[in-house]
């Protein structure tokens, strides 16, 4: 698996279990895991990355080559994989919590936390990625706030917390997050 461990920590991890970051593309999903495993010292699991590299070809020609649900599939049986692991942050691609069987699989071992933002800003965010296979031919604010529109009822069904990302950085939203794991 696709590991990063930050240096020394600044802190043990007190969160004691997975962390499952869900939301939109350009949400912040990776940022804030990479930032809660340079704070915690916290291993990090980036579900696209993680899939990209096993299939040994890229997210947008999983899409091309095998379907949507061919890669939905992979994502739930990654879920299903990561029932073994303790303290692990997951950055998960923005349709994991589409299925109802990879929500009950993050539920089961971890606190699921939605990362929201503007139509605006996830445009600004992604408008030079390609990487993005939903987005690639829309990229613009309409498209996005339509197909966030479309999940945001499932995401807000799966989350725990919810945080909001915009104008903030990834400290800020940090900060936010661990009082709320806290709590």
């Amino acid at each position: 698996m696709e590991e990063k461990n930050a240096g020394k920590a600044k802190e043990a991890a007190p969160f004691g279990r997975n962390i499952f970051l869900i939301g939109f593309m350009g949400s912040g999903k990776s940022t804030i895991a990479a930032a809660l495993s340079e704070a915690y010292a916290v291993e990090t699991v980036e579900m696209d990355s993680l899939i990209a590299e096993r299939e040994g070809i890229s997210i947008s020609e999983i899409f091309d080559r095998f379907g949507e649900e061919y890669f939905r599939g992979l994502e739930t049986n990654l879920l299903k994989e990561l029932q073994a692991k303790r303290n692990v942050v997951v950055s998960c691609g923005g349709g994991t919590p589409m299925r109802e069987e990879n929500v009950a699989a993050m539920k089961q071992n971890g606190t699921v936390v939605l990362l929201t933002a503007s139509p605006d800003t996830i445009y600004q965010r992604v408008k030079n990625s390609h990487d993005r296979p939903l987005l690639e031919n829309n990229k613009n604010i309409p498209y996005i706030a339509g197909l966030m529109e479309q999940r945001r009822e499932k995401y807000e069904a799966a989350a725990d917390i919810v945080i909001e990302t915009d104008k903030k950085d990834r400290i800020a939203v940090c900060k936010e997050l661990a009082q709320k794991l806290l709590k």
